[in-house]
Formats: structure tokens, sequence, C-alpha cells
């Protein structure tokens, strides 16, 4: 599902008006990334958790020459889903 195809369905499950309904998906992105930037998780109870996670520093291989490369630390976005959703996967 593309973010427009998001916008339509939360346009035709709640009546707003696309426009409103693209307003309120951005709001919640935002929402999401101002939280996740002071590195707060953003717990949504029966969907999932939105986490700022930490990579260790480690050495990889450049695939092309073989040659070792130092791979730097550095914090990345992650999802875990919640029971629920996970259940309706199933």
């Amino acid at each position: 599902m593309t973010k427009a195809e998001l916008v339509q369905a939360v346009a035709d499950a709640t009546g707003l008006k696309k426009k409103d309904a693209a307003a309120a998906v951005n709001a919640v992105f935002e929402a999401i990334t101002n939280s996740l930037k002071r590195g707060r998780p953003v717990r949504i109870v029966g969907f999932g958790t939105f986490e700022v996670r930490k990579r260790a520093a480690r050495t990889g291989v450049n695939p092309q020459t073989g040659q070792k490369i130092k791979i730097p630390a550095r914090k990345v976005p992650a999802f875990r889903p919640g029971a629920a959703l996970k259940s309706l996967i199933k």
C-alpha cells in the first residue's frame, strides 16, 4: 500500500475529504518521526511499537574488492508488531 492509497483508505473509512485525510496521515507520521528523533518509542496498543535501535560498529567486506571496511555504529528506526497484529497475520 502506498501513502496515496493509505490516504484514500482513511478518507473512505472516516468520511473525511481526501485533503483532510492526507493532513491526518501526515500528522501521524510527523508525530511518530518527532518522537523517534527524541529517542522515545511510540507504542500503539494492538498494533505495535516504533523504536530507535542502536547498531554496533562492525567490520564488513566490500563485495567487489574483498577489502575489509569498518562500518560505524549508528541508530536505526525499527518496528516491532504487537500481539494483536501478529495474530491477524497468521
